[in-house]
């Protein structure tokens, strides 16, 4: 059974840090591209970052630029997110997605990842 399971969520204060997991099982996705989407209540799922297979190639949102970094670590089948100078508006659940075409390009589309996670909650007090 492919499965994505999200870590590391949970309350910070504004300006803090989290940084978030990423556990594929199943099957490897080192040859595939990854990213991180998020979703608020009452909101669309939206794009927070994505990276290709390698890690050598990532694209952001523009509201978390300069603020969260993609990366992953193949050997561990483990993609990361971490979020410095976190604002109010990141509170979401964080969702994990990976691509099946290998050594995909980096995507900010829903439709183009075929695995989710469950996500995980992050809530970002002011």
């Amino acid at each position: 059974q492919v499965q994505l399971v999200e870590s590391g969520g949970g309350l910070v204060q504004a300006g803090g840090s989290l940084r978030l997991s990423c556990a594929a099982s199943g099957r490897s996705f080192r040859n595939n591209a990854m990213g991180w989407f998020r979703q608020a209540p009452g909101k669309e799922r939206e794009f927070v970052a994505a990276i290709n297979w390698s890690g050598g190639s990532t694209d952001y949102a523009d509201s978390v630029k300069g603020r969260f970094t993609i990366s992953r670590d193949n050997a561990k089948n483990t993609l990361y997110l971490q979020m410095n100078s976190l604002k109010p508006e990141d509170t979401a659940v964080y969702i994990c997605a990976a691509r099946l075409i290998v050594r995909g390009v980096v995507s900010l589309k829903p439709a183009e990842y075929d695995y989710w996670g469950q996500g995980t909650q992050v809530t970002v007090s002011s």
